[in-house]
């Protein structure tokens, strides 16, 4: 009886270890993604409920920062520069502090996003934006507190926080038309020398590419490239030599050979060097 007790303890153990008991979270956390223009704004919080308890003023101390949600920060991130209150809020992620008051809240866009909930010391340095917006009371009560994205227009949106019966909302402005503006010039001044580069060695590459055209592809490359990298001289030596012109490969590799060793890439040297030689023989 023993033994198969032991035996039995020893099939079960692997299974009592995997398990885990899931419960609710107090403040589950939410992801809000959004795009406002051309720019990606991300809000990543935790969301607790009011429960019946009085907050602000009561379980939110009015003048005093607030970690605005609860667990580890809550996060924002913007894709490119935005302007809050006039002022240019670089692009990147930010921890989002408050002090909530009667009448106004600041909100505060802080540099570090790793505390969990309110940093040990507040440090000026860290503080990449700071402004301050009117409070706006709610009619109805709001229990799960709430970030969202909202108002949203080709240059702008609002960062709007709500909980129990209190409002704020932040107006950022987003560079809409100059991103438009250098996507248009980009399209329309055509393909780089990058585009070019990597279709010639995508057909390089590929099964049953077109050489020919990939020859065409490196040459564009090469021509619309002010300091014509190593890389792309090699490239055209591999497409010369598989077209059969070994003579014009090796004139091709000794000048990405130079390149590569004023450039000190001991990869493409050796590369090169290996070439020649195959190409010699």
């Amino acid at each position: 009886m023993k033994k198969v007790l032991i035996a039995l303890a020893i099939v079960i153990a692997p299974f009592v270890a995997e398990a885990q008991i899931k419960t609710p979270q107090a403040s589950p956390k939410a992801v809000v993604n959004q795009v406002v223009g051309l720019t990606d704004v991300e809000v990543v919080y935790s969301r607790p409920g009011a429960r019946g308890r009085a907050v602000f003023g009561n379980l939110v101390p009015f003048g005093k920062l607030w970690r605005t949600g609860a667990n580890e920060n809550t996060i924002i991130s913007f894709s490119d520069d935005v302007v809050i209150d006039g002022k240019t809020l670089k692009k990147g992620k930010y921890a989002i502090f408050t002090i909530p008051r009667i009448e106004s809240w600041d909100v505060i866009f802080y540099s570090k996003t790793d505390n969990w909930g309110l940093p040990e010391n507040l440090n000026d340095a860290d503080v990449a934006l700071k402004t301050t917006v009117k409070e706006e009371a709610l009619n109805k009560a709001v229990e799960t507190f709430t970030i969202g994205i909202n108002n949203l227009d080709a240059n702008s949106g609002t960062i709007d926080i709500a909980w129990e019966n209190s409002s704020v909302s932040v107006k950022f402005e987003v560079p809409t038309d100059k991103l438009a503006s250098e996507s248009i010039k980009k399209v329309l001044a055509g393909p780089t020398s990058n585009d070019y580069f990597n279709a010639a060695q995508y057909l390089l590459q590929s099964k049953g590419g077109d050489i020919t055209k990939a020859r065409e592809y490196v040459d564009k490359a090469l021509e619309l490239s002010t300091d014509k990298p190593f890389y792309f001289y090699r490239l055209k030596s591999l497409i010369q030599a598989k077209q059969g012109d070994k003579k014009g490969a090796i004139e091709t590799a000794k000048i990405s050979l130079a390149a590569a060793e004023a450039a000190k890439n001991q990869d493409y040297v050796k590369m090169n060097k290996d070439s020649i030689n195959e190409w010699s023989k």
